[in-house]
């Protein structure tokens, strides 16, 4: 009996000091985020403040900003890729979401740069939140006004020359056990509208490494296979539900097939 009353406080003590670990590890990618927006500060307010110096604000958020905090909590991001994106080309890029890794992914996946329509909730992060809202097309998926915003703003960047980053699921599943949620029709009514191919990407490890569960986290490989892309042109608004539905179970089958 005491030996098996020792196992139980050892395996006790191990889960309490994994927690800790982990709560620690959790901590330190917040302060990563948090890192080269303080030091930066200045030249961040500089790039951010015309849309004509988004593409300098791009370069520094995909080889500065996403690289010190993947390569800071030892992720190891690998792209595999079925199909190149090409140089001045304009395109709507899309994504299964389950880890706040996922940006830092999106944005190593392409070099072609694009702007993020998101979700205004994650303006009122502190630091993260201020740059965020002055490069990021916010939308309040509660009002369709906000919505009907969206297309506008997204059709000026497109005609800038900029490609765009939507993740379709809306937001992240409140049950963990989902691999792919149902998509919304908004990325694919605007690459119908705009004539751009549609690429799915599936990111692999995020949800494994780093999910929004707070005790799940990990340092590894963090996988993002890009696609062979939709394409669009000739089709009409109405046929968004097949274009939806073609790239859902593209990434579905790229998510479930590992």
């Amino acid at each position: 009996m005491k030996s098996i009353s020792q196992l139980f406080i050892f395996d006790s003590m191990i889960k309490l000091i994994t927690r800790f670990l982990q709560l620690l590890y959790r901590i330190w990618f917040y302060l990563l985020v948090a890192i080269p927006i303080i030091v930066f500060f200045p030249l961040l307010l500089v790039l951010t403040s015309s849309e004509r110096l988004y593409p300098q604000c791009f370069w520094f958020a995909r080889n500065v900003w996403a690289n010190f905090i993947l390569y800071g909590m030892f992720f190891l991001p690998r792209i595999e890729r079925e199909q190149k994106l090409e140089k001045g080309k304009s395109y709507m890029l899309i994504a299964n979401h389950t880890s706040m890794a996922d940006i830092m992914m999106m944005l190593r996946a392409s070099k072609n740069p694009f702007v993020f329509v998101g979700k205004k909730e994650l303006a009122k992060i502190p630091i993260f939140g201020f740059v965020y809202k002055r490069i990021c097309i916010l939308v309040d998926r509660s009002s369709s006004q906000s919505r009907t915003a969206v297309y506008k703003r997204a059709k000026r960047r497109l005609d800038q020359g900029l490609s765009i980053c939507i993740f379709p699921e809306g937001g992240v599943p409140d049950d963990s056990s989902v691999v792919l949620d149902r998509f919304k029709d908004g990325a694919f009514k605007l690459a119908i509208a705009h004539e751009i191919p549609v690429v799915p990407i599936a990111f692999l490890d995020n949800k494994k490494r780093f999910s929004y569960d707070f005790f799940s986290c990990s340092p590894g490989m963090m996988r993002a296979r890009v696609h062979k892309f939709i394409k669009t042109e000739g089709l009409e608004s109405s046929d968004s539900d097949i274009i939806k539905e073609k790239a859902r179970k593209v990434i579905y089958d790229g998510l479930t097939s590992e």
